[in-house]
Formats: structure tokens, C-alpha cells, sequence
């Protein structure tokens, strides 16, 4: 069946700075089909949203007034149009949503509000979503729920609601750092894991050397052998401070991982080096499922 003929009930949308994601979804909450571009929030002026969003969607057969449930940036003060938070703690998804001003009648386009911590002080948009959906999946999950991503979230989980949460902005520091410093010379593809978990135990024993580690990384590429493994000894000692400084979220707790394969994967070697074993789930499932959540509650 190619994509003109798909005739959703609904669309689910997951609306980041760099992505658009749009899922056409049935009357049972199946999804029917997917599609994406590159025209997230960070590209867009507030006039742009619309006809992002009508070019995404123009091969599928939407019903009249359609109803479109998004979560993320799309409800940031850059975005859209802005979706107030949600006070923590709470339950991860907090009412009213917001109405998109969009000029075309036939789309009804509704935005999940974020979530905001007044002391330390903290916000997320987005990741409250996906977990609202792994909660619909696992009611009764207690523990932390981490998601990895630019901005990694830690996110205490009780009782169906969110306690509280910190972000690290690791994945960020590490683009800055590998795009942006002398080390854009010295890290390779290569992926080492030892030296990784090496890393993240130097990382978590030593963070305030993590300037001084950095550089002794470029010193080997210029006066030994290179430094095959200096991507994977970075992420680690990266990783490795963040774990340190969030351990008493997640010591001796249930541990859920939330994000990309690949990320994910390393945080969970992370943790296993530190004795935690965490659960993997799928982001994706995870964001359909508080997408719907979402929907019903319009």
C-alpha cells in the first residue's frame, strides 16, 4: 500500500530542534505509517510551522479536522507557539494542552506541555511523553527513568508521578568538544570498550580532571602510537562525571533507558561497570504510546 492511500484517525507527532517525526495512526491507536524531515524547531520561524507540517503530511488522506497530537520543541517560547509548563511533581502529563494557531481549518494540532522544576531549577519538553508511555506499559515502575540524548534527563519515578529530575548536557559538551576544540584531530571512529569503561571509571573517581584528561588524549595521538580509542576514552570520561554526579538518583534503583540504540547502549555499559543493571526499553514505542495517552485525554 503506497502512502497516498493512508487514511489515519489521527497523527502522532514528535516535534525536536533538529527533526520532525509524524506517525498516522489508526481508530485502535495502531500506527499505519511513519514519515520524517529535517524541519525541526531550531530551523523554523513561528510562520513555518504550519506548512512544515501540511508538506509532511500531504500524502496522506487526512480525516476532516484532523486531530494532531505533538510533543516537544514545537510548544517551546521559539516554537510554534508556546506551551506553559507543568509543575514538579506531578504526573507526566499535565492538562490544559495547548492549541496550535494553525490557519487551516481542517488541522486541530494540540501540544504537550513540558515540565519544570523550580529548585534546582530544570525543564523538559518531550521526555515527559515518553514517559507517561513507558508508564502506560509498566504502571507500576518505580525508579529512575534516564534518557539519553544531548541533553540526557535523570528522572525520579514514583507512584505514577514525576518526583524529580536533573539534565546533563554531556551529549552537547561532547559535539562541542569534537567539533570545536584541538581534539577534532585526534578522535577517530573507532570504538573501543574497554577503554570506554576504562573512562568511565577515571571519569566518575576523578571528574574534576576531566579538562586535564582531555588534553593528555591529544598528547598521545602527538607522542605515541595515535590514539585509536580517544572517542571512546572521551565519551567515557564524560559519561563517567555525569554518572558521579547523579549517582544518588540512581545507586542501588531500578534503572530504565530511554533513547537512541547506539547511546543507550553505552549508558548501560556505564552503568553495569558500576554494578547497576538497567532495563532497556524502546524510545520509540515509549513516544507512541504517550502520544496516544496524550490524544485521549484532549
Amino acid at each position: 500500500m503506497g502512502d497516498a492511500l493512508i487514511a489515519p484517525d489521527w497523527i502522532a507527532l514528535d516535534w525536536g530542534t533538529t527533526n520532525l517525526r509524524a506517525w498516522a495512526m489508526d481508530a485502535a491507536d495502531t500506527p499505519l505509517a511513519e514519515a520524517g524531515s529535517g524541519d525541526g524547531m531550531g530551523t523554523l520561524s513561528r510562520d513555518a510551522f504550519e506548512p512544515a507540517l501540511k508538506r509532511l503530511l500531504a500524502e496522506w488522506r487526512l480525516p476532516p479536522q484532523a486531530c494532531i497530537v505533538a510533543c516537544g520543541m514545537v510548544g517551546a517560547r521559539q516554537g510554534w507557539t508556546e506551551a506553559a509548563y507543568g509543575r514538579v511533581p506531578c504526573p507526566p502529563l499535565q492538562k490544559p494542552f495547548t492549541r496550535a494557531p494553525a490557519a487551516d481549518p481542517g488541522l486541530d494540532v494540540w501540544i504537550v506541555p513540558g515540565l519544570a522544576q523550580a529548585e534546582p531549577a530544570d525543564v523538559m519538553r518531550g521526555e515527559e511523553t515518553q514517559i507517561a508511555g513507558l508508564l502506560a506499559q509498566d504502571s507500576d515502575f518505580e525508579g529512575i527513568v534516564c534518557l539519553p540524548g544531548s541533553h540526557t534527563k535523570w528522572v525520579e519515578i514514583s507512584k505514577g508521578r514525576i518526583e524529580r529530575f536533573r539534565t546533563a548536557m554531556t551529549g552537547e559538551i561532547f559535539a562541542a568538544i569534537a567539533d570545536h576544540t584541538v581534539l577534532r584531530h585526534t578522535l577517530g571512529e573507532v570504538w573501543d570498550e574497554g577503554a570506554f569503561v576504562a573512562a568511565v571509571a577515571d571519569g566518575m573517581a576523578a571528574p574534576q580532571d576531566l579538562a586535564l584528561r582531555a588534553f593528555e588524549m591529544r598528547a598521545n595521538a602527538l607522542l605515541k602510537d595515535g590514539e585509536q580509542a580517544a572517542r571512546a576514552r572521551l565519551s567515557g570520561l564524560l559519561i563517567g562525571a555525569e554518572l558521579q554526579a547523579t549517582r544518588a538518583l540512581w545507586q542501588d534503583r531500578p534503572v530504565a533507558l530511554l533513547g537512541a540504540p547506539k547511546l543507550a547502549t553505552h549508558y548501560a555499559s556505564a552503568l553495569e561497570s558500576q554494578g547497576t543493571t538497567p532495563q532497556l526499553r524502546d524510545a520509540e514505542a515509549c513516544t507512541l504510546a504517550g502520544l496516544t495517552a496524550a490524544k485521549h485525554r484532549i
